[in-house]
C-alpha cells in the first residue's frame, strides 16, 4: 500500500487488513448504445460490480433507463469535461460556457485544454451532471471522472464540496506524492493531491488504495489478463477499470479503440470469471458500502459539531 497504515475504510467495512477487495468498474456507460447493451447483459450476471454514466452523452437516457430497471445497481456519475472522438461528440449540460468548449461547441478533446477552464465553470458543470442523474432517479453511489480531467487540483475543492453536500464519495486514491507523479502529475500538483487525500481521509471520506485498468490499446483474451492482474494485486481496495461495449457498427464508427472495448466485454461475459477471481481470494464489492460508510461518517461529524 502507498501508506504505512491500513486503509481505515477496509477495516470499517469488516474486511481484514490482508484482504484484497476489488471494485470491477465499467466506465463510459451512455457514450454509445454499445455500452448500454453490454452493461445490460453484464449487470447482475458477471464479475462486474459497478458502473458510471456519462450524463452529457446521447445514450445517457437509455443508460439511466437500464439502471433504474435494476434496483440496487451500483451506479456513479462519470464526471465529464472532455469529448475525445470525431464521429460522436457531447457538450456541457450547464449551458454554453466558453471555458468548457472548443470552437465546435463541444467539450475539449484533451485534458490539457479542459484543465484550462475556470474552476467556477467546472464546478457548475459537475453539479449539473450529478443533479441530472439524481433528477433521472438514479441512486448515485459514487463520482468518478472521464479521462481524469476533473481530478485536477484546481477543480478538486469544488468536487469534494459537491460530494460532501450530496453524501456521494468521489473516487480518490490513497496515494502519496510519488504515486500521483506516477499518474502524470507534476511535483507540485502531486504534493497537493497527496495532502488533499490525507485531509479527506481525516474527514471520513473513504479512499481506494490501488487503481488498475484493462488496456484500451489491444484486443485479445482480456479474461486471462484480468486474472493475471488480479493475482498480483496487493491488499487493500482496488478500483479496477474496464470499458465494456458490444461489437456494433456504431461502436466501430465512433471509437478507434473498439477492439479493446469489445475484448473487455467478452472477458466479463465469461461465466467462469467470477468464480476464478473468488478462487484467487478476490473479494468483490461495489461503491454502495463505501457510500453508506461515508454517509454514516458525515452524520457522525455533523452530530459532533465537526461539520
Amino acid at each position: 500500500m502507498t501508506r504505512s497504515s491500513v486503509n481505515p475504510a477496509l477495516t470499517a467495512l469488516g474486511y481484514a487488513p490482508e484482504d484484497r477487495v476489488v471494485i470491477f468498474h465499467a466506465d463510459d456507460l451512455g457514450m454509445t448504445e454499445a455500452t448500454v447493451s453490454a452493461y445490460s447483459e453484464l449487470e447482475g450476471r458477471s464479475a462486474l460490480t459497478s458502473v458510471s454514466v456519462m450524463l452529457p452523452c446521447a445514450w445517457a437516457p437509455a443508460a439511466a433507463q437500464v439502471v433504474r430497471a435494476r434496483p440496487g445497481a451500483d451506479v456513479g456519475v462519470h464526471l465529464t469535461l472532455t469529448s475525445e472522438w470525431d464521429a460522436c461528440r457531447w457538450a456541457p449540460l450547464s449551458g454554453p460556457e466558453p471555458d468548457l468548449v472548443d470552437a465546435e461547441g463541444y467539450f475539449h478533446r484533451r485534458n490539457e485544454e479542459a484543465r484550462q477552464a475556470a474552476p467556477a465553470a467546472v464546478a457548475r458543470e459537475l453539479r449539473a451532471q450529478l443533479e441530472r442523474a439524481l433528477a433521472w432517479g438514479l441512486d448515485v453511489t459514487h463520482l468518478d471522472t472521464h479521462m481524469g480531467a476533473a481530478a485536477w487540483p484546481p477543480f478538486l475543492p469544488d468536487l469534494v464540496a459537491l460530494a460532501a453536500e450530496y453524501g456521494v464519495p468521489p473516487l480518490y486514491l490513497r496515494h502519496g506524492a510519488a504515486g500521483w507523479e506516477a499518474l502524470g502529475f507534476g511535483p507540485e500538483e502531486a504534493q497537493q493531491a497527496a495532502q488533499l487525500g490525507q485531509a479527506l481521509e481525516a474527514r471520513g471520506f473513504p479512499l481506494v488504495d490501488h487503481l488498475r485498468m484493462l488496456p484500451l490499446d489491444v484486443g485479445g483474451d482480456h479474461a486471462a489478463l484480468t486474472l493475471e492482474l488480479a493475482r498480483e494485486l496487493p491488499p487493500g481496495i482496488t478500483h479496477f477499470i474496464l470499458h465494456p461495449a458490444s461489437d456494433t457498427p456504431e461502436l466501430r464508427a465512433v471509437a478507434r479503440d473498439w477492439p479493446a472495448r469489445v475484448a473487455n466485454f467478452e472477458a466479463f461475459r465469461s461465466p467462469e470469471l467470477r468464480g476464478e477471481l473468488e478462487a484467487l481470494g478476490i473479494r468483490l464489492s461495489g461503491y454502495r458500502p463505501l457510500r453508506d460508510l461515508f454517509r454514516r461518517r458525515l452524520r457522525e461529524r455533523a452530530g459532533s459539531g465537526q461539520g
